[in-house]
């Protein structure tokens, strides 16, 4: 991660930023799920909910919170049960459109991979999107095609996995 990024826990008054990243990402493709659904994901496990920073400005984030392994949330519906789980499950991760492709998003999940392994979990999770499974598998994930993945992912969303160590 170069200098002028900076990796930190999400914050209140992040949101705003968040949002926007959100819905810049997904609004086109029908899947942006909207500020209180963001929210609940963060308030279930705030400790494992980021945001990256370049000169004070968030230019991205991820969103993650212990989840049954094999399941995944509905983007339709904001999270109300708190799970206790050693998988954690990546929800959401955008980085702004100009940093993608200079391997922004690998030192991203380099840092997550170790805050997860600090924080005992032993798995990782994520429900790839619009062809992001040919990236993860790259990076180790595992594709559980045996798992039906909800509808409001999108028809070509792929459920992943991989071991935290």
């Amino acid at each position: 991660m170069s200098e002028e990024l900076r990796i930190r826990l999400l914050d209140e008054q992040d949101w705003d930023s968040v949002v926007a990243l959100e819905h810049a990402a997904y609004a086109a493709d029908g899947l942006s799920e909207g500020r209180e659904a963001l929210q609940s994901r963060a308030r279930s496990s705030p400790d494992t909910c980021f945001v990256l920073e370049r000169h004070g400005t968030v230019v991205g984030y991820l969103l993650s919170l212990p989840y049954p392994p094999l399941r995944c949330p509905d983007l339709g519906q904001p999270e109300e049960t708190v799970h206790r789980s050693a998988n954690l499950h990546v929800h959401d991760l955008v980085i702004a459109e100009e940093l993608r492709g200079r391997e922004v998003a690998l030192g991203f999940i380099r840092h997550f991979r170790e805050q997860a392994g600090e924080q005992g979990f032993e798995r990782i999770s994520m429900v790839a999107v619009r062809g992001a499974d040919i990236l993860l598998r790259l990076l180790g994930y595992r594709a559980h095609r045996e798992v039906a993945v909800p509808a409001c992912y999108g028809r070509r969303a792929v459920y992943m996995s991989m071991p935290v160590g």
